[in-house]
C-alpha cells in the first residue's frame, strides 16, 4: 500500500511563529547478546567468524558512562531530548530507562538491538519486533512510546505502514525532505521526521574521521544556511552515548545546546512535540 503523502507548505510555521525547529537526539544503543558493532574505533574489520572485543567494549561505554553524561548536559540546559532506546537495554539497565522518562525525555522505540534491523524481517517478524519492544519500553519506562527509529535508520518497505497501524505518531526512517511530512495509510496517519546526518556524531567522527569540533562548525554553518532561507526547516542534533558521550566530545553537545538556548528564532522540541504539531496543523 502506497501512502498518501502531505508535505509542509512554505508558509507553515512552528509554534511561536518560528520558521526553524531543532531536535536534540540521544542514541542510547546496545547490541544483542553475543553481537558487536560491525566496526569499532580502530576502523578495520576483523576476519569473519571472530568476535570483535574492541568494538564491543567501545560500544558498551554508552551504557556505563555516556548516557549519564549526555543527559546531565541536557538537564543543565533544561532541554528535553528524544532518546532512542533499544529494547535490550531495558533488561540491562532498566533504572536508567525509567529515569530518562521520569525526567521528561521522550523514549523512542529503537528496535530490540542495533543488529535487529527491520529490513531483514518478514511482515510477521517485524510486527512482533515492534510489539515486543513497545511492551518492554512501556513496562520499563512507564510511558507509551509513540515514536520509532530503526537501527541505522533502515526500516523495511512496509515499516511506515506497520507503525501507523500500531498507533505510532512518528518515525525517523526517512531522509527525503528537510521538513517532516505526513504519511497516511488507510486512515492511519504517521509523521515522517527526517533523521538528518548533517550534525550527527557517528558519521562525522567515526565514518569520516573528523574531530568533535568539526561537528560544532557544521552546526554553526548549517544553522546560518537555514536562516538564509525562507522555508520552514528542521534540524536534529544527534549524539550517540558511545561516541559523543565521552569527555572529548560531550563538550560539543553542551556548546551546541548553549548556543541554541541563546537563539531567539528557533523552536526547540522533541520528535513527539514536532509530530503532534504537524498532525494538528495538516
Amino acid at each position: 500500500m502506497e501512502p498518501i503523502v502531505t508535505r509542509l507548505p512554505d508558509n507553515f510555521r512552528w509554534p511561536g511563529g518560528h520558521r526553524l525547529a531543532i531536535i536534540f537526539n540521544i542514541a542510547y544503543e546496545a547490541w544483542s547478546d553475543g553481537q558487536a558493532p560491525g566496526i569499532g574505533p580502530m576502523g578495520n574489520v576483523l576476519k569473519p567468524g571472530y568476535f570483535d572485543t574492541n568494538a564491543h567494549s567501545w560500544a558498551s561505554f554508552g551504557l556505563v558512562r555516556g548516557i549519564h553524561r549526555l543527559v546531565d548536559i541536557a538537564e543543565k540546559h533544561g532541554i528535553k531530548t528524544s532518546v532512542m532506546v533499544n529494547g535490550v537495554i531495558c533488561e540491562r539497565d532498566p533504572a536508567t530507562v525509567a529515569r530518562l522518562a521520569a525526567l521528561g525525555h521522550e523514549i523512542v522505540n529503537h528496535s530490540w538491538g542495533m543488529d535487529v534491523i527491520p529490513v531483514y524481517f518478514e511482515e510477521a517478524e517485524e510486527r512482533a519486533n515492534i510489539e515486543r519492544n513497545h511492551a518492554l519500553l512501556m513496562k520499563t519506562a512507564g510511558v507509551v512510546p509513540v515514536g520509532w527509529i530503526s537501527p541505522r535508520g533502515t526500516g523495511s518497505p512496509i515499516s511506515s505502514r506497520l507503525l501507523a497501524e500500531a498507533g505510532y505518531l512518528h518515525h525517523g526512517d526517512v531522509n527525503d525532505d528537510d521538513r517532516p511530512y505526513v504519511m497516511e495509510f488507510g486512515g492511519h496517519r504517521i509523521v515522517g521526521i527526517p533523521l538528518t546526518m548533517d550534525v550527527n556524531d557517528l558519521p562525522t567522527c567515526i565514518r569520516y574521521g573528523q574531530g568533535p569540533r568539526h561537528m560544532l562548525d557544521t552546526f554553526d554553518d548549517t544553522l546560518a544556511a537555514m536562516r538564509a532561507e525562507e522555508a520552514p526547516l528542521m534540524l536534529d542534533v544527534t549524539a550517540h552515548t558511545h561516541v559523543l558521550g565521552r569527555p572529548s566530545g560531550a563538550w560539543v553537545y553542551d556548546e551546541i545546546m548553549a548556543r541554541v538556548k541563546k537563539a531567539g528564532d528557533v523552536w526547540v522540541c522533541t520528535r513527539e512535540e514536532m509530530a503532534r504539531h504537524v498532525l494538528a496543523s495538516l
